[in-house]
């Protein structure tokens, strides 16, 4: 029998447990409730400074709705909610639509319009005369009016400060002073898992808040601009987010939300978000110059393919490989070649070929910058002085690649008549003159008027130094230097 001693204990704990398993309860909802607040007190901070854009252009009408929704292009096919959306609040009854023309009415036809679009913005600086907001050149580039609307209700009529396309960024500016700024995080400090906050105008619903994580960190080669390092998140961004600020729990602005991936036009749960040390830097420029000044090295670069590694001799994958080298470019001057692989760059090692461009692009011209390269299987330094970049270049373009199984083209000698048609130099590599149809070659992309610099490494001028280096060549693998129009690329066909 138990001693009364132990019965008293058991009866104390017993009584206990369900305090404690709702004290533990109470603590769960007691830290979602501190979570709430977190966000509610990002909105506070931070949706003071974020905008609403809306943009006019004058177009051609032809049977559109006259009614200006900022969403889409405006017209009656394009109802941001649907057409039965529309339907359940006003039956048939919207005038001058043209789905909903009431029996024998024409729509208007041939006249100028409005046409209202809108996307988000954020004060990112101001002086004593001027605010400056920042978001992207897409939801202003072509227009003839842009108005900002701020939470307080104020709105004022805005003006283009400088865009750069290539980043899909841009400056806007209006004129009043004491208008509130973001505070800039660092980006460098942003971890994937974090809670962000993503604050914006969707469809038009002003100063939407919406929650999630950091999905991924240096998203590149998206296609989306021609200098990419996107944030990905799943926080939702919608038509009309664009622009609007990214912010992490201490309500300091690490991005700017710019583009979704979507099959539907609305949200999937992947959205893009341009980091904001790259977009500060762009604004800063847009501001103090107008424009945007970035470097230039003048190579084409590829990623190492599993079989590049083996075809260069390479110990590992890590770097990425310089397919072609501008003539008179900086690089070519500071020695850079062909088949060099770039595996540091300023001390930092090279992995990605987007991040490579962009901080190519963002090194200022006239600066000197540090290479580690390998080269035959030996690692060296070269130091490039960095050239301004003109509207026509890339600061180091990326080349493409491409491997399959099978083997089946022909070359022949490039002589003068084939060198004044393709615009190259004659004497110099073969040009292809037919593909089989779903060969390797087919598969890689090349096509009659390819030129074949090399082969295996060593320059090749003639059909049969063509053939003779493809002969030699051992476990039916070959590398070759490829050139169409001015863009050269390496590529290992195989066979069996």
């Amino acid at each position: 029998m138990l001693g009364y001693r132990n019965l008293i204990v058991l009866l104390t704990l017993a009584l206990l447990m369900p305090v404690d398993l709702w004290a533990q309860q109470g603590n769960g909802v007691e830290s979602l409730r501190q979570t709430g607040k977190a966000f509610a007190a990002v909105a506070r901070k931070v949706s003071p400074s974020v905008v609403l854009i809306q943009v006019e252009r004058e177009t051609e009408a032809a049977q559109m709705s006259p009614f200006g929704f900022p969403f889409g292009n405006g017209g009656g096919d394009n109802f941001p909610f649907g057409d039965e959306f529309f339907r359940r609040f006003f039956g048939d009854r919207l005038p001058d639509s043209p789905r909903f023309n009431a029996p024998g009415k024409k729509p208007q036809q041939g006249k100028q319009r409005s046409v209202v679009g809108q996307g988000s913005g954020f004060v990112f600086a101001a002086n004593n005369k001027k605010t400056y907001i920042l978001t992207n050149n897409h939801v202003i580039e072509g227009n003839d009016k842009i108005s900002v609307k701020f939470l307080d209700g104020r709105e004022f009529e805005a003006k283009i400060k400088g865009t750069d396309p290539k980043s899909d960024i841009a400056v806007i500016e209006i004129e009043a002073s004491d208008l509130p700024a973001v505070q800039i995080g660092d980006y460098a400090q942003l971890e994937v898992g974090e809670w962000v906050v993503a604050i914006g105008n969707p469809f038009g619903l002003s100063h939407t808040l919406t929650v999630g994580v950091v999905s991924a960190k240096g998203r590149t080669s998206l296609g989306i601009s021609d200098y990419e390092d996107f944030i990905q998140t799943d926080a939702a961004i919608n038509p009309g987010n664009s622009g609007g600020p990214l912010v992490n729990l201490d309500g300091e602005v690490i991005g700017m939300n710019t583009a979704i991936f979507s099959r539907s036009g609305g949200y999937m749960g992947i959205g893009f978000a341009i980091p904001i040390n790259l977009a500060e830097r762009i604004a800063n420029q847009l501001i103090d110059k107008g424009e945007v000044v970035r470097g230039y090295l003048g190579i084409m670069i590829q990623p190492l393919t599993a079989d590049l590694v083996k075809s260069f001799d390479l110990k590992n994958d890590k770097g990425i490989l310089i397919a072609q080298v501008t003539k008179n470019s900086p690089a070519e001057k500071a020695g850079l070649k062909a088949g060099d692989v770039i595996v540091n760059y300023q001390g930092r090692p090279v992995s990605d070929t987007g991040d490579f461009r962009n901080q190519v692009a963002l090194a200022q011209p006239g600066s000197k910058v540090e290479f580690d390269i390998v080269r035959d299987g030996k690692q060296r330094s070269i130091t490039v002085k960095i050239d301004k970049l003109s509207d026509n270049k890339l600061a180091a373009q990326e080349s493409s690649s491409h491997a399959s199984d099978k083997l089946g083209l022909t070359v022949q000698t490039v002589t003068a008549d084939v060198a004044r048609q393709l615009g190259i130099k004659a004497g110099q590599g073969v040009v292809v003159t037919e593909v089989a149809p779903g060969s390797v070659a087919t598969m890689a992309g090349i096509s009659p008027g390819s030129v074949i610099l090399e082969v295996n490494r060593k320059a090749v001028n003639t059909p049969a130094e063509f053939n003779q280096a493809v002969k030699n060549s051992t476990n039916n693998k070959v590398l070759l230097l490829v050139r169409d129009d001015d863009v050269s690329r390496y590529v290992v066909l195989s066979w069996r």
